[in-house]
């Protein structure tokens, strides 16, 4: 028995050598046995056998002192940390910051002195609601965070992609944050704020109006991490040499122009990929297509602050792009994924105090409160206080501290003093000039537990931004409320939301009542403020309007199959790439398809797991005989359809004409199906394809 074991054992360690490595191009290639490292235990003794644990004989029980196993299976066990309460589903990727200009006039942050220094950046993606197992396109609030690994320390730009909250002070947080997850009695729904737990508290919570505009526009289901905007939320300060104040608010906005999708398409990419926006950010990254954002600055002093129709501290409310023009001051580009993603993306920490000498708080109540609460979550998290030991976590520039000891501490002060003031001379010391100094404001105020008058205008804004949108947006909004509030069974909070919707606008009111099938309309909530219906639409609020001037950075899919025109295929495929897009086939099989003039083209997916959902524009070329075998698809019909529905632009081979009528779609419907017909059909394609959608067929296919 024993020399058969070990016969077994070597065995398996042989077929354990023959490992693949994937090279710069993506192709995979052996190694050789003598390139691969020797494994270890944690502590560095050799491992001679990975495979088995040490027992006493071959079926024997095993044996305590198999401290390798015993390491292994300790680790495992514990190598769970807990989730983030919230933004629990994240993704990141590294980068840097492009310095545009110096702002030494206005802020003394080391990061705004020297044009063109770059500083390195990780960036933290997320949604809101769900649990870390949840799917990428819920509709949701988007985390966009950013480290800023400065000469002064790091700075953390905590923000979303929306740059309002539901709430006005951080004592309601752990409210809004109870009522979106799923509800404690029956653990459902997860990652979806369609349910009467939300709704209930929004509907009682007239704060929440304008953000409730927002999660149900389309700025809540992007298209992807690198077409959304990102926003500090709060407003910040500015500090200069001379500590003089500037009022200062944080933009992203994204060098591809703003996209999203459509809600019945996010909920078929969820089914068809959940990691969708992991994905794109993945693949674009290692493509070298690197997402790249601008930061923005609005800046204002406390005259304007006095001045502005809404009280600039209220993080319910925003100062449109029209009153300040945002000031481009840098850029953040992200060209490289995490090594290992629990190790940096799961580790790093983010917390809104962290920030350099040059950027001080205002008193926003809810920045104040999670000022205190994101120190605080990070010991439940991690572990230990000495998190910033994780190399994400650590600052890139010269730090020295008296902090010592604690769980799993990686670095102790030396020598004899631990403590200052000390007669040994020993340890760092304050510096007044250099060090961070808060703005000496004035306080002369009661203590009380209060909120400003200032604060009470809960439906102005929200219905400056639903005038904003343009029409197509204005009826994906009504249309996700009707959804969500559908998901209510309680009809009293369906009503309740009615009543605040009249205040925002009486025609959205309306329209979600009727879809809802409340007969007669609620009174409009008492406002504790009048809405104003004076304020101007701001362009810059709506997606449409501030769409992509081009194709780039977006992909085609192209249904192809066996006997297809590669003089076409390759046509196509040279136009999209000088657009800066990528292309990728879907074909019967996954092995991929012969073309008319015996060339074989590999896929990169079979038809039923590359659905037109996965693609912003597609084509079909196809041979007469595969158009035919694919009308007979019910993978390949919803492909046609669903990009129709879905007002995506389509190219077509004239053999592929009876599988779009097969799908329902009429050839010649509309100017968004371009037959290939001609050379110079490829290049009128790819024109149209810089639109995106084709929005006025939205009215024609009801979906």
């Amino acid at each position: 028995m024993a020399r058969k074991a070990t016969a077994e054992t070597r065995t398996t360690a042989k077929v354990h050598d023959q490992t693949l490595k994937r090279g710069e191009g993506g192709e995979l290639h052996q190694i050789q046995a003598g390139d691969i490292p020797t494994l270890t235990t944690a502590q560095g003794a050799p491992v001679a056998d990975d495979q088995n644990t040490l027992k006493a004989g071959a079926p024997g029980p095993g044996l305590i002192e198999d401290f390798h196993f015993r390491e292994k299976i300790f680790h495992f066990d514990h190598e769970r940390i807990p989730e983030r309460v919230v933004h629990a589903r994240g993704y990141g990727a590294h980068g840097y910051f492009e310095t545009y200009d110096s702002l030494a006039d206005i802020t003394r942050a080391d990061i705004f002195q020297r044009p063109g220094e770059k500083t390195p950046a990780f960036v933290r993606f997320s949604t809101v609601a769900g649990s870390k197992g949840s799917f990428d396109l819920a509709r949701d609030v988007r985390g966009f965070a950013v480290k800023l690994y400065t000469k002064e320390g790091n700075w953390d730009l905590v923000g979303n992609n929306i740059p309002v909250f539901f709430i006005q002070d951080a004592i309601k947080f752990p409210d809004v944050i109870h009522s979106v997850k799923p509800e404690p009695d029956r653990g459902f729904p997860q990652a979806q704020s369609a349910h009467d737990n939300f709704w209930d508290f929004i509907s009682l919570t007239p704060e929440s109006m304008h953000m409730v505009m927002w999660i149900m526009s389309d700025r809540a289901i992007p298209r992807s991490f690198r077409f959304m905007e990102g926003f500090g939320v709060h407003t910040f300060r500015f500090l200069n040499a001379r500590d003089e104040s500037t009022f200062v608010k944080f933009l992203w906005k994204p060098k591809f122009g703003l996209q999203s999708v459509v809600w019945n398409e996010a909920v078929k990419i969820n089914g068809a990929d959940p990691d969708f926006h992991r994905r794109d950010l993945w693949e674009a990254i290692h493509a070298g297509d690197f997402p790249e954002w601008e930061l923005c600055v609005q800046l204002f002093d406390q005259e304007f602050a006095d001045s502005f129709d809404f009280d600039v501290l209220d993080p319910t409310k925003l100062i449109p792009e029209e009153i300040i023009k945002p000031r481009p001051v840098g850029r953040l580009v992200l060209d490289r994924m995490p090594d290992n993603f629990f190790f940096e993306t799961e580790q790093v920490a983010f917390m809104t105090q962290n920030v350099p000498p040059g950027i001080d708080f205002s008193d926003d109540p809810l920045l104040q409160g999670r000022n205190f609460s994101y120190l605080d979550t990070q010991l439940k998290r991690l572990g230990s206080p000495n998190f910033t030991h994780i190399p994400i976590n650590a600052p890139k520039c010269p730090f020295h501290h008296f902090q010592q000891d604690g769980h799993m501490a990686m670095r102790n002060p030396a020598g004899r003093a631990n403590y200052q003031p000390n007669s040994w001379g020993e340890g760092p010391r304050e510096d007044p000039e250099r060090g961070f100094r808060s703005f000496r404001q004035p306080i002369d105020a009661p203590k009380a537990r209060l909120r400003p008058e200032s604060f009470a205008d809960h439906y102005s804004q929200a219905r400056q931004f639903f005038n904003s949108q343009t029409v197509t947006e204005q009826k994906h909004i009504a249309m996700a409320l009707t959804f969500e509030l559908s998901k209510c069974e309680n009809p009293l909070i369906r009503e309740r939301m009615v009543s605040h919707l009249l205040n925002i606008d009486e025609a959205l009111g309306a329209t979600v009542a009727d879809k809802l099938g409340i007969d007669r309309l609620p009174k409009p909530a008492d406002p504790a403020v009048p809405p104003r219906d004076d304020l101007p639409a701001s362009p810059a609020l709506s997606i449409i309007e501030n769409g992509p001037k081009n194709f780039a950075g977006r992909k085609l899919g192209v249904l192809v199959s066996d006997g297809c025109d590669g003089k076409l295929l390759e046509a196509l495929r040279a136009a999209i790439d000088q657009e800066g897009a990528t292309t990728e086939l879907i074909a019967p099989k996954v092995g991929g398809v012969v073309t008319a003039d015996g060339t074989h083209l590999p896929a990169r997916h079979m038809i039923d797991g590359g659905p037109s959902v996965l693609f912003d524009a597609v084509a079909l070329v196809l041979s007469k005989e595969g158009a035919a075998m694919l009308a007979k698809e019910a993978a390949a019909r919803d492909f046609v359809a669903d990009a129709f529905a879905h007002c995506k632009f389509i190219a077509f081979s004239a053999e592929a004409a009876p599988l779009l009528e097969k799908a329902g779609v009429a050839p010649d419907a509309d100017e968004g199906l371009v037959r290939l017909d001609r050379s110079a059909a490829v290049a009128a394609f790819v024109e149209s394809c810089r639109k995106l959608r084709l929005w006025a067929r939205e009215a024609a296919v009801k979906l």
